[in-house]
């Protein structure tokens, strides 16, 4: 057993998927205010504005923005020493291209912060999680206009002058590489793979924001050389299907795909498969003079990444069995077990995880979503999710293996989430994620009421033996 005494226990959440008070002290619109409720069938719908009698779970989410005191309280009892949250851009720049900062909104967070250091728990800051200003998209395309490294420049600066006191911590984009995949909440581009353009579209937007990231460690770090900037990319293990050789190019192809976004912010230039990528999708990216300078300058001081499950490629079947999993997907693989949305359980790829990482990247790594979605239900006052437990077990002790027998600098592990909140996925709240049940349900029903879990106690006595008892 090896967490050092200063590992950092805590838990995940976000802005645009708990807050609510979507329009509340001068908070302008966001991309998540515009994604209707969906479900793991059916496909969350992108409006152009909100829409008259559809239902968009985000608008009151589980109402933290009223009620983080009394959630700050319950994460200080479960003994959380770091929380994940993000700032929502939009509440500080309602359209996103102001020049003055909304002081409602920065007052708000003020007092999140000083609620956190009342009970001794650190924020790690997330700068944009899926909530960029609808504004943004409306005036300049999203992240394809290269104007939005400066508002996301002028964004970060007033957030690390502002907040720079209290949050030590940051992550500029979270699961930058989901661009890639499913574009329209990291970067306000509503196309699909196969659309025409897609990829010259797509690549350039994430070049805007390998750029806009690095311009925001370099800020940091002349603000406040203490501050700690890191990246945040979806991340898991790609296991070929069989050892075939097409099989095992095919996962490979896949693994540097998945984590050609990371390299950019860790090793501070395109990485070589990325540049024949692009070339082969027929992209030429449009880049200024100054570029390289920068993107060398802002490398990323930690690697925060999200683990939910390992993925399966195969080079040799094209009709292979698929399986869920997030934002990404691959084939099903018979050795694992599968929640109810279809997504498969691997603790060692976690561990295999934190390896390949850190022997990539020689950086301190941070585990910063990593969870099981399931149906919770209160039974007498009380929801027993044991299985939670079994799953959150698990993936810590092979997290404590990667640490103590293959020497991975781990930092902390702010599993997801917190507290029951909107799924980023579906929208549904019965995809149930966090440590305390909240009384909504898919329809925006319910009291609102927190109940600790079952696992919220045990966590609590993990967090308490710092790891030495599972």
């Amino acid at each position: 057993m090896a967490l050092p005494a200063d590992f950092l226990w805590g838990a995940a959440l976000a802005a645009n998927q708990c807050e609510g008070a979507y329009q509340e002290d001068g908070k302008g619109l966001s991309v998540a205010d515009v994604m209707t409720a969906g479900t793991v069938d059916t496909p969350r719908r992108i409006t152009t504005d909100v829409e008259a009698g559809v239902y968009y779970p985000n608008h009151d989410s589980v109402d933290f923005y009223h009620r983080y005191k009394e959630d700050i309280a319950l994460f200080a009892q479960m003994g959380l020493k770091v929380l994940r949250l993000s700032i929502a851009w939009s509440r500080i720049f309602p359209e996103g291209d102001e020049i003055e900062p909304n002081e409602r909104g920065l007052a708000f967070y003020r007092s999140v912060f000083a609620e956190l250091k009342r009970y001794n728990i650190e924020p790690v800051v997330t700068l944009s999680h899926y909530e960029m200003p609808l504004g943004l998209v409306r005036k300049y395309g999203g992240w394809r206009d290269r104007r939005l490294v400066d508002f996301f420049a002028r964004y970060c600066d007033v957030c690390f002058r502002e907040f720079g006191d209290t949050v030590r911590y940051w992550l500029t984009f979270n699961e930058i590489n989901v661009a890639e995949y499913n574009p329209w909440s990291p970067t306000g581009i509503n196309m699909r793979p196969g659309d025409e353009g897609y990829w010259p579209t797509i690549y350039q937007a994430a070049y805007h924001q390998f750029v806009a990231s690095a311009k925001a460690v370099i800020r940091a770090h002349e603000i406040d050389p203490g501050l700690k900037v890191g990246c945040m990319t979806l991340a898991g293990i790609v296991y070929p299907k069989t050892c075939h050789p097409l099989d095992a190019k095919a996962a490979d192809d896949f693994q540097n795909d998945m984590l050609a976004f990371a390299d950019v912010q860790v090793r501070g230039h395109l990485p070589s498969f990325l540049c024949k990528a692009m070339e082969r999708r027929g992209v030429t990216l449009v880049r200024e003079a100054g570029d390289d300078e920068i993107l060398r300058a802002g490398t990323v001081d930690f690697v925060g990444f999200s683990y939910y499950s390992s993925m399966v490629q195969s080079g040799t079947e094209t009709d292979a069995e698929k399986t869920g999993g997030n934002m990404v997907s691959g084939v099903k693989n018979p050795y694992l077990e599968t929640s109810a949305w279809g997504w498969q359980l691997d603790p060692m790829g976690l561990r295999l995880t934190l390896r390949l990482l850190y022997n990539r990247y020689k950086k301190p790594l941070f585990v910063v979503e990593n969870g099981l979605g399931a149906a919770d239900e209160v039974v007498d006052g009380r929801v027993d999710d044991d299985y939670r437990i079994a799953y959150l077990r698990a993936h810590i002790a092979a997290m404590i293996d990667a640490v103590d027998e293959d020497g991975v600098d781990l930092m902390g592990y702010t599993p997801w989430s917190a507290l029951d909140l909107v799924s980023a996925g579906t929208g549904e709240m019965k995809k149930r994620y966090g440590f305390i049940y909240v009384d909504r349900d898919n329809e925006g029903a319910g009291t609102l009421e927190r109940i600790p879990k079952k696992s919220f106690f045990w966590y609590r006595g993990v967090i308490a033996s710092n790891g030495t008892n599972l």
